[in-house]
């Protein structure tokens, strides 16, 4: 049996989290080597599979960005945007320092996206995110209050793991979203998670959820 390595035992043990305390001491304890240890090891496509689905739906309103679940920073390294054009939230405060050295962000918040958002800005034409919507971590419940983050006709791409989507009932929140006119355009593409070969979860994928505040 090949022996695991540090990154697929730091995705294994994250997906075993129950609580968002649980989630902020996790991330907090290995931020600065979460690149090394665990994206480049993976090779983790995931936040590269949400920024091109962002490239390919968005038009010239659809900025500035909230990157939900930011942690180190990766979302916003692929796009490549100006500073003033994307905002990072994690629940982790040291994720969020390694964000703030690269200087990729504008404003940095630390916030549960499970509870209130009021210290977010409100006036965002996009919300992207890639890795926060899976097993240990957060459920459909927030999509809702994301909303309130956005202004109208908003791009919305938030990543959820396959086989997290169907087991924690997403596709009856979105329907419910959708009849009740809260959002439209809705679209969902199939994304890889992992562009490297050879370890457990190389053929994990995930759900890219694409659609527009109404």
């Amino acid at each position: 049996m090949t022996e695991k390595s540090a990154g697929q035992t730091l995705l294994e043990q994250s997906y075993t989290l129950s609580t968002p305390e649980d989630n902020a001491d996790y991330y907090d304890a290995f931020a600065t080597t979460y690149d090394t240890d665990f994206a480049d090891t993976l090779g983790w496509h995931y936040p590269a599979a949400i920024a091109t689905a962002y490239r390919d739906a968005a038009i010239g309103t659809d900025t500035p960005i909230a990157d939900i679940g930011c942690g180190t920073g990766l979302v916003a390294n692929v796009l490549k945007l100006p500073q003033q054009q994307i905002d990072g939230v994690d629940i982790s405060s040291e994720m969020l320092s390694i964000s703030k050295k690269k200087e990729i962000y504008r404003s940095l918040y630390e916030v549960d996206i499970t509870q209130s958002l009021d210290i977010i800005k409100n006036d965002y034409g996009a919300v992207l995110s890639a890795g926060t919507f899976t097993y240990g971590h957060v459920g459909p419940e927030p999509l809702e209050s994301l909303l309130d983050i956005a202004r109208s006709d908003a791009l919305f791409v938030i990543g959820v793991r396959k086989t997290f989507f169907e087991e924690a009932g997403f596709q009856p929140v979105l329907r419910r979203m959708e009849t009740g006119g809260l959002i439209k355009n809705l679209r969902v593409a199939e994304v890889r998670m992992y562009a490297k070969e050879g370890h457990d979860h190389s053929n994990d994928t995930a759900f890219a959820l694409i659609y527009r505040k109404a």
